[in-house]
């Protein structure tokens, strides 16, 4: 199945059901008006859904709406928990090299992660606004799961079964502020402002063969300036699979229904598919050519990221953002 969430100016929007194609919508208030709602209960929601999700494939229902992608919130326009991790050490592993920094044998082991702020994501269409182009803003194009209740302890095993939901993040990230907090000794938080996520959840089964339980083995696709940036396939070189990174975030808590877990930028070895955020290509120019020479984006500047499958069909809409001005 295929959920959003459209804006109807309360806090936590109006669930609706999306056709697979993505051309139809329909609200299923009577079983869940809000995406929390619908996680906080999934197996008995859910299940009250399928037939539901055919008919509305099958256009057998007359109360189906038009599905517009920029009417949407994100999927969960605000959440209890959202992890963001580093599932992609290849990625790490180039950031320090450009610096002339050892990276540690227990990246390779033990995962990288941090708790960003959740309370006030941001729509997949909406502006991205910033006071200032001196923080270096950048984008991250990932992939996102979101759970049901997961017990502390959880092997990586039984956090696969606790996996409801996939969905698209840009995490923005202000590169130019980010050495000044890890120094701290503290991590992130000004450096991590409002993230984005696509407009359609979709369940594990609507990915097909792509899907493995574990990785989602398509390539994620970002536009900078409606320019081809890069295309890495998102099952390729990850070292650390969503089951063990959900089960790592679970290793001395329970995650709520609810919490959202990142598998951080996704990154290939192979350097032709291109890269999914400013930093990584920055990186890749400093260590050919000793500086950087492409930017970070500034006022004005657009990033689209999408994922098609073997059709060339979108699966989860398409994260479409302009910077601009944040005016008080």
């Amino acid at each position: 199945m295929k959920f959003a969430t459209l804006k109807n100016n309360t806090r936590d929007g109006q669930l609706v059901l999306v056709s697979r194609d993505l051309s139809k919508a329909v609200t299923v208030s009577d079983v869940a008006s809000t995406m929390q709602a619908l996680i906080d209960n999934w197996v008995e929601l859910s299940a009250k859904l399928e037939s539901r999700y055919e008919q509305l494939n099958a256009g057998q229902l007359t109360e189906a709406i038009e599905f517009v992608e920029a009417d949407c919130e994100s999927p969960l326009p605000r959440a209890y928990q959202w992890a963001d991790g580093s599932a992609y050490v290849n990625h790490v592993e180039l950031v320090r090299k450009a610096r002339n920094a050892e990276m540690p044998e227990t990246f390779w082991t033990d995962p990288l992660m941090y708790q960003g702020g959740s309370d006030s994501f941001i729509g997949p269409r909406d502006d991205i606004e910033m006071a200032s182009t001196e923080w270096g803003i950048d984008f991250e194009s990932e992939i996102a799961v979101i759970t049901d209740d997961v017990p502390m302890g959880v092997s990586p095993e039984d956090a696969q079964n606790h996996i409801k939901l996939l969905m698209l993040v840009n995490d923005v990230s202000l590169r130019n502020l980010i050495p000044g907090e890890l120094a701290k000794g503290f991590g992130f938080f000004q450096s991590k402002p409002s993230s984005a996520f696509s407009p359609v959840a979709v369940t594990p089964d609507e990915l097909g063969q792509a899907w493995d339980g574990k990785k989602l083995a398509l390539p994620l696709v970002t536009h900078l300036n409606d320019e081809l940036f890069g295309r890495p396939n998102a099952g390729v070189d990850m070292t650390f699979d969503f089951p063990t990174i959900v089960a790592h975030a679970a290793k001395t808590r329970p995650l709520g229904a609810g919490c959202i877990v990142g598998s951080g930028t996704i990154s290939n070895y192979d350097r032709s598919a291109g890269s999914s955020c400013l930093a990584e290509k920055r990186m890749l120019e400093i260590i050919a050519d000793g500086k950087p020479s492409t930017p970070f984006m500034q006022f004005g500047d657009t990033v689209r990221i999408e994922m098609f499958d073997a059709n060339g069909d979108t699966i989860f809409g398409t994260i479409d953002q302009k910077v601009v001005e944040y005016k008080k």
